[in-house]
Formats: C-alpha cells, sequence, structure tokens
C-alpha cells in the first residue's frame, strides 16, 4: 500500500510538473503569437493604404487627360468631319440625348459616334470586295453587288443598332431598379432627410446593386447643388434616362416643391404605383411564357419524343422482317 501511494504521489507530482511546463511554454509563446498577429494586420493596412494611393493616382491622371482636352485621334476625327462638310451632325440635340440615354457622355462621344458611322460602310465595303477577291471561284456580278450592297448596308446600320442596344439595356436597368430607388428615398424623406441628402445617400445606397441607376441619381444630386432651379434637375434626370418612371417622379417632385405638399406622401404614392407596374410586367412575361414555348417545344422536343416513342417499334418491325 505504501508502494501504491508512492507511486500515485510521483504520478501526480509529474503531471503537475507537465502542466505547469505546458502552461510556462504557452504563456512565452503567446506574446510571439499576437505579434505575429498585429504585424499580419500592419501588413495587411499597409496593402490597402497602397492600394488606395495607386487609386487616387490613377483619378488624377484620369481627370489630368480630360483636363488637356481630346486626344489626337478624336481631333483628326473631327478635321476629317469638317473637310466633309458634316460637322454640324456633331452637336446635333438628338444625338447628344441618344448618346446620353446609352451611357456616352463623354464630349468627345459625338465625334467618334458620326465618325465611325461614316467610316464603317466604306470599312464593310472593302471586306467585301476582299472576300470576293479571295474567293477561289469568283461569285456571278449579281450575286457580287448583293454581297458587296448587304455588308454596306451592315456597316451603315452597326453603329445605330449597337447605340440602340446600349441605350434599351440601360433603361432596362434604370427600370428595374427604380422601386427600390423610390423605396429608399421614401425611407430618407420620412427619416427627416432633405430632398438633396436623400438623393445623395440612395446614390451610396444603389453603388454596388446598380452603378448605372446610382450614376444617374448622382449627376441630379450635383444639379441640386449647382443649378439655381432644382426642378430643371429632375426635368434632366428624365430626359437622360427616357424612363417614364423618372418623369413622373421629376413631376411629382417638382409639384410637391411648388405647393408645398409632403414629398415623403408624394414619393411613397409614386413608390407603390411603381410596385404594382412591376408586378404587372412580371405577370405578363409570365403569361406569355407559354405562347413563346410553343415553337421551340414543336421543334426541338416533339421529334426526340416521337423518336423515343416510335423507334423502338420500328426497330422490332425490322428485326421480324
Amino acid at each position: 500500500m505504501e508502494l501504491l501511494k508512492t507511486i500515485d504521489m510521483q504520478a501526480w507530482i509529474t503531471a503537475l510538473t507537465f502542466v505547469g511546463a505546458a502552461a510556462t511554454l504557452l504563456a512565452l509563446l503567446l506574446p510571439l503569437l499576437r505579434r505575429d498577429e498585429r504585424s499580419r494586420r500592419l501588413k495587411a493596412l499597409k496593402q490597402r493604404r497602397e492600394q488606395l494611393r495607386q487609386e487616387t493616382q490613377r483619378q488624377l491622371e484620369r481627370r489630368k487627360a480630360e483636363a488637356r482636352g481630346p486626344k489626337k485621334h478624336v481631333t483628326l476625327m473631327r478635321k476629317v468631319l469638317d473637310r466633309l462638310r458634316l460637322g454640324h451632325l456633331v452637336s446635333s440635340r438628338s444625338l447628344q440625348q441618344r448618346l446620353s440615354a446609352a451611357g456616352y457622355r463623354q464630349p468627345q462621344a459625338p465625334v467618334v459616334y458620326v465618325f465611325v458611322q461614316v467610316v464603317a460602310p466604306f470599312v464593310f465595303a472593302g471586306v467585301a470586295l476582299l472576300l470576293i477577291g479571295l474567293a477561289r471561284e469568283a461569285p456571278s456580278t449579281g450575286m457580287q453587288i448583293l454581297i458587296v450592297s448587304g455588308l454596306t448596308a451592315a456597316g451603315l446600320l452597326l453603329p445605330w443598332i449597337l447605340l440602340k442596344n446600349a441605350a434599351d439595356k440601360r433603361r432596362a436597368e434604370i427600370t428595374l431598379y427604380f422601386p427600390d430607388a423610390l423605396d429608399l428615398l421614401v425611407i430618407c424623406t420620412e427619416a427627416g432627410l432633405s430632398v438633396d441628402a436623400a438623393f445623395a445617400r440612395v446614390t451610396e445606397e444603389l453603388a454596388e446593386t446598380s452603378p448605372v441607376l446610382a450614376q444617374e441619381l448622382s449627376i441630379t444630386a450635383a444639379e441640386q447643388a449647382f443649378l439655381g432651379d432644382r426642378r430643371k434637375a429632375y426635368m434632366n434626370l428624365a430626359e437622360r434616362t427616357g424612363v417614364p418612371a423618372a418623369r413622373a417622379l421629376a413631376t411629382s417632385l417638382a409639384q410637391a416643391e411648388k405647393y408645398g405638399t409632403p414629398v415623403s406622401q408624394a414619393l411613397k404614392v409614386l413608390s407603390q404605383e411603381n410596385r404594382e407596374e412591376r408586378l404587372s410586367r412580371a405577370e405578363r412575361k409570365a403569361a406569355a411564357l407559354p405562347a413563346q414555348l410553343t415553337v421551340p417545344m414543336i421543334i426541338f422536343f416533339l421529334p426526340v419524343l416521337l423518336v423515343v416513342i416510335i423507334g423502338p417499334a420500328i426497330i422490332q418491325v425490322f428485326k421480324t422482317f
């Protein structure tokens, strides 16, 4: 018994010694681990600071480039258009509105678009003649005229089609997220923010979900601060976007400012109308889906179904004979 007690005592002493050594080692290593964590955080902060510095530098360089004026190729394009007496097309109000609706608001955008629209038919016609010349067997004269005419027409219509598609895509995104922007405007105005501060706040909230709408609202917020008449800023928003909801918003805000009615109430009614309209559009698309799927089902699904159903019977018949 005395031996067992001695062994148990030695085991306890060994265990306690091991625990004490482990605790001592852990106490010595903890500062080192904390120092490593601190260095990692300092390194991450340094990298983030360097990234922000590079982004700021790029923004400054871009602003300096824009301040220096148009580039050499833009100047050359303008000279070519002036030689061809097409310079009046650059200052067309309708062209500027269409470019603005597509998101091209740079000063050189009208010059580039008109130049491309003038040069593209000749480029496509040259490509058509090159393809005809490289063909092993020369097509007939009528076919050559058809190819050249078709590619020339494609070159003439391609810039207009691309611009229209960009404008439609931008308008569709604005229409999709406009009810959310109205809800945020309602929340901001009911919280006590002014209309200018509400536009600025909504711009920050929509920067990630809808950059296009955030850009339009940021321009409106800037115009509210710099223009003498805020109703002009609202109307500019409607003209730039070309969305009926934006025009309704401009009208509601202008009337609320003119007659002194509560802005939050007008925005709440407008937001409800836009949400109902978006729901009705979704319902119309869902109702039109079966009719749109009829032709693809007849072309792609029905032949496969017939082959699966009738194929084994036909194979069996041929086996019997």
